[in-house]
């Protein structure tokens, strides 16, 4: 039990390593940082000598243990993986040689993602509210539990053996949400060729009253009135009105009617990493957007909004938006290309069947990427208890 193991100071088991690196101007080095809460030790980037402020830095070796002074109290600490082994440090993030006589590396980064373990970090922390700092002196004094070698390699190998069958479980969810996505995009594209191929394609805005986007000049925002969105509202296909701003009433009854959203309309990303998503308006509330979102405004009398939506997401659709941008740095289709897009026209019965089918699939996939999210938090939730188990000597 982790009541009999000894105590020791941090101290003991750590020197502050003084190995500097001459920094070169014409030579590349590797910048490291601790990510929060436990989640690792990895690369911030490279950078030239000539960057770099100073002729020297710190330099980090695999196996070492390293902090940051600012963060360590929000869990920024690790253990320098190898392949960070000679990559360069400030003075806000120090590293420690271990005595591996005394303490594993191995036992040591597991230790570090306790709770316990990170309010050590607090109690050695001091400072303003902005410049809270570690107290190094104050750190190595603190003291924790540190059983026979053995006892800790045991430890170690136990954790090990239970992350990994948390990742293995993790991996198997998102595949299987990987592939029924597939297996969904596959069938709307199948769809959309056989349709295709036997009623041929009709341009979107023959299936459409209206196509248009929204307005060109950026409104002024009001602490209440209509919301107001941005592409990142329809970015997953699915409307939401979390972070968009809100403009005047006034405001939103200057608007032409066809920029005016309504309940079946469909809004089609326009620009950026998000173009070419589409969603359905599933809601009553009144809202307006930015010119970067196409609304159309299916004749009902030609086609389903449900269908259109499951058609706009064909691989041959997407491939046919993007072809069609302008722009690097932000890709952007124009509205005359939108209305341009060839969409197969079957009868409404026929519309109907195809999306009763389609949904079912889409509605599997739904169901797998909850559960692969619930799963997930689950398995995120495991590792603490894990870990509180393992340092109490209960595992």
């Amino acid at each position: 039990m982790s009541k009999s193991w000894p105590k020791v100071k941090l101290g003991e088991v750590l020197r502050r390593s003084q190995e500097t690196a001459e920094i070169k101007p014409g030579a590349e080095y590797r910048e490291v940082t601790v990510k929060l809460w436990g989640k690792g030790v990895v690369q911030r980037g490279l950078v030239s000598g000539s960057e770099v402020s100073g002729s020297r830095r710190f330099a980090a070796r695999a196996g070492q243990f390293i902090l940051s002074r600012i963060d360590a109290r929000n869990g920024a600490i690790g253990i320098v993986p190898p392949a960070l082994n000679g990559a360069v440090v400030t003075n806000d993030f120090p590293v420690f040689d271990i005595d591996t006589g005394r303490i594993e590396p191995t036992f040591l980064g597991w230790l570090s993602k306790t709770p316990d373990f990170v309010e050590l970090c607090k109690r050695a922390s001091e400072g303003t509210t902005n410049r809270v700092r570690l107290q190094e002196a104050r750190f190595l004094a603190l003291e924790i539990l540190v059983p026979a070698l053995a006892e800790q390699r045991r430890i170690v190998a136990r954790i090990e053996e239970l992350a990994t069958k948390i990742a293995e479980a993790r991996s198997l969810r998102q595949k299987a949400a990987r592939e029924a996505e597939t297996l969904a995009r596959a069938s709307v594209e199948r769809s959309y060729r056989d349709l295709g191929a036997r009623v041929g394609y009709s341009r979107l805005m023959d299936a459409c009253e209206t196509i248009t986007d929204g307005d060109h000049v950026t409104p002024r925002f009001s602490p209440t009135g209509v919301y107001f969105i941005f592409v990142g509202n329809v970015s997953t296909g699915h409307l939401h009105f979390h972070g968009s701003k809100r403009v005047s009433e006034e405001y939103f009854k200057s608007l032409r009617s066809q920029r005016v959203p309504k309940r079946g309309d469909v809004l089609y990303s326009s620009v950026g990493a998000t173009l070419g998503v589409p969603t359905i308006v599933n809601t009553d509330e009144p809202f307006c957007f930015q010119r970067h979102i196409a609304i159309l405004k299916p004749d009902h009398r030609k086609i389903k909004s449900r269908f259109l939506w499951h058609m706009l997401r064909s691989r041959t659709i997407f491939d046919r938006t993007w072809s069609s941008t302008t722009g690097t740095a932000q890709p952007t289709v124009p509205l005359r290309a939108i209305r341009e897009l060839p969409i197969p026209l079957p009868s409404l019965a026929e519309q109907r069947e195809g999306v009763a089918y389609l949904d079912r699939l889409q509605t599997n996939v739904d169901v797998l990427k909850k559960l692969q999210a619930q799963t997930a938090a689950e398995l995120e939730a495991l590792m603490p208890s894990i870990l509180d188990k393992a340092f109490k000597g209960e595992l």
